[in-house]
């Protein structure tokens, strides 16, 4: 594959993460909670998966040993990140938690740094500080429709901040000889597990058996998207190696607000393009150079 054909497979995957941000929105437009839209995000994406690993002669089964481990990265990987992802949909405009789930490497720096496994540089630095202040042009008065809407952007961060843990987990501790469909299908497996009696017993269980309408199509499309995306992700980091593979980070932040634009009708201040852009450029400061690793 040529090198323009795997910025064409960039742009698509990162299209299609993009697209999730505003499908969360519309989820949770007419009413649904955390906890329901979780759990049908986990099952519809554990039925897709085992079926791809089925397909694919891979194992379905969880190491009992390593029962823990999913569960570990079912929590900081879905379980807490969503709860506040879906909160935070509900008060904030799309466009704008998409720009602040981009904060993931810059988030992720300084947790390497106190975990021994990433390299201290003044460029680095100049990251974190240029996306900090991007997130405070963000806070300020005149930034978002409604003053009051940045009480949640703090919730909205909580989420990228739960990534950053999880990608220096497993960049530390590694996934235990599992391949990383395996460790995606093992936590949404456990993910629905715990996420089913949490709904229902917070009155937050959505029953399909209802009037089908845009919160509903968008919660399957959302999960199927996902997978479809994560096994493209997956892919592209083998052919095209890791360092490639991050910038779709940069992707996803843009069409996550193009996308919110076209189907939601969101428009932005230029405080908020102001972050956004100091944000993007933080991340690409803090980025690992070519020369440098990442974490399979």
């Amino acid at each position: 594959m040529s090198r323009f054909a795997a910025f064409g497979v960039l742009l698509v995957l990162g299209s299609g993460w993009g697209i999730t941000m505003p499908l969360a929105k519309i989820a949770v437009s007419e009413g649904y909670q955390p906890f329901g839209l979780i759990f049908w995000q986990q099952a519809i994406g554990v039925v897709a998966l085992g079926l791809i690993r089925v397909v694919q002669k891979k194992p379905i089964t969880l190491p009992p040993k390593l029962l823990w481990f999913f569960l570990l990265i079912a929590l900081i990987g879905t379980l807490i990140p969503n709860s506040f992802s879906y909160q935070a949909a509900i008060h904030l405009p799309a466009g704008v938690v998409a720009v602040l789930i981009s904060l993931v490497p810059l988030l992720a720096f300084p947790i390497a740094l106190g975990l021994g496994i990433d390299r201290f540089t003044g460029l680095r630095l100049l990251g974190i500080v240029t996306g900090g202040v991007g997130v405070i042009l963000l806070v300020q008065p005149d930034s978002l429709p409604d003053p009051a809407m940045v009480l949640w952007v703090p919730v909205a961060i909580a989420a990228p901040f739960c990534y950053a843990c999880e990608g220096n987990i497993v960049s530390k501790w590694g996934t235990h000889g599992l391949g990383p469909g395996h460790v995606l299908f093992g936590a949404s497996l456990i993910g629905a597990i715990l996420a089913l009696p949490l709904a229902i017993s917070t009155g937050q269980f959505i029953d399909p058996r209802t009037d089908w309408g845009p919160p509903e199509y968008a919660i399957i499309l959302s999960a199927l998207v996902h997978v479809a995306v994560y096994t493209g992700y997956v892919w592209l980091i083998g052919w095209a190696g890791s360092v490639f593979a991050a910038q779709i980070a940069y992707v996803v932040t843009g069409t996550g607000v193009i996308w919110s634009m076209i189907l939601l009708s969101e428009r932005y201040s230029g405080w908020v393009w102001a972050a956004m852009l100091l944000i993007l450029a933080g991340m690409a400061l803090v980025q690992p150079r070519q020369k440098e690793t990442l974490a399979p």
